[in-house]
């Protein structure tokens, strides 16, 4: 959804978790004064018999729904690191095996890995919603050019050239995966947030009119089960993106390429 995107980027995370807290608990709050003081009978708890029924029921299949879809996202989450480490270990191959070349070559190779790696962080970003900079594709380009020019001498350097070449096209491919899976990641749909809310509110609902003469324990027990429902939706709206909010996938095996490139300071 667009305006879940749109809260995951342009909200830090401890504002959104604050919002949602406030904005629940509040209004459960208000709505649980306007039922007790609207229904005084709810006080008295003549439908907790019924209540304590279906309560336990509704509660059982939230939280099965809740952790299937943070389950789920956190796959996706954990997919998509998996894609830019695969892209940053087929970089590190191509760094280790450089050596095997003369000086010039080794020299041309590190330059070209040096400016992708860099390229390709700084493009982070971008690609984190599906979209490059020219920085980075022609960094990839020159660095596809640098391996073509090679020469090879000896078997040694043809057995390296081509397990180098192997190696530079499984760091374009995971980088073209990475980039289509922010492009194509358009968080849970629609149903399935309007399933996340319809569950959401049954549980406040029912938690606002359980009856208890104790006005002080029933509003604690029903801020605490706000809570909860306003971390649970934090949770699912922070995990709909892979490459976007609080537990996102970080461009950290890219820069230690360049980390291990870089000349010592």
């Amino acid at each position: 959804m667009a305006v879940t995107r749109w809260i995951v980027i342009n909200l830090p995370p401890w504002l959104l978790l604050t919002g949602l807290v406030v904005v629940i608990a509040g209004g459960t709050a208000i709505v649980q004064a306007l039922v007790r003081h609207r229904v005084p009978r709810i006080k008295q708890g003549e439908q907790n018999e019924i209540a304590q029924f279906l309560f336990p029921v509704i509660a059982v299949v939230y939280g099965f729904l809740i952790g299937f879809i943070v389950l789920a996202l956190w796959g996706q989450v954990n997919t998509a690191d998996q894609t830019t480490r695969t892209e940053g270990a087929a970089a590190t191959e191509l760094a280790g095996g450089r050596d095997v070349f003369g000086k010039a070559e080794s020299a041309r190779i590190r330059q070209s890995l040096l400016a992708y790696g860099r390229a390709a962080a700084a493009e982070w970003p971008s690609a984190a919603v599906g979209e490059t900079t020219p920085e980075a594709e022609n960094a990839l380009s020159r660095l596809y050019h640098t391996y073509e020019s090679i020469r090879p001498r000896n078997d040694t350097q043809r057995a390296f050239l081509a397990s180098s070449v192997a190696s530079l096209k499984e760091l374009s491919l995971a980088r073209t995966e990475r980039l289509l899976e922010a492009r194509t990641n358009i968080g849970p749909p629609l149903s399935l947030w309007m399933a996340i809310l319809l569950t959401s509110g049954l549980v406040l609902g029912f938690s606002a009119t359980f009856g208890s003469e104790q006005a002080l324990i029933h509003y604690g027990m029903v801020a605490a089960v706000s809570v909860l429902v306003a971390t649970n939706l934090f949770l699912v709206t922070e995990l709909s993106y892979a490459f976007l909010g609080e537990f996102a996938t970080s461009p950290e095996p890219l820069r230690a390429v360049v980390d291990a490139l870089s000349p010592p300071r």
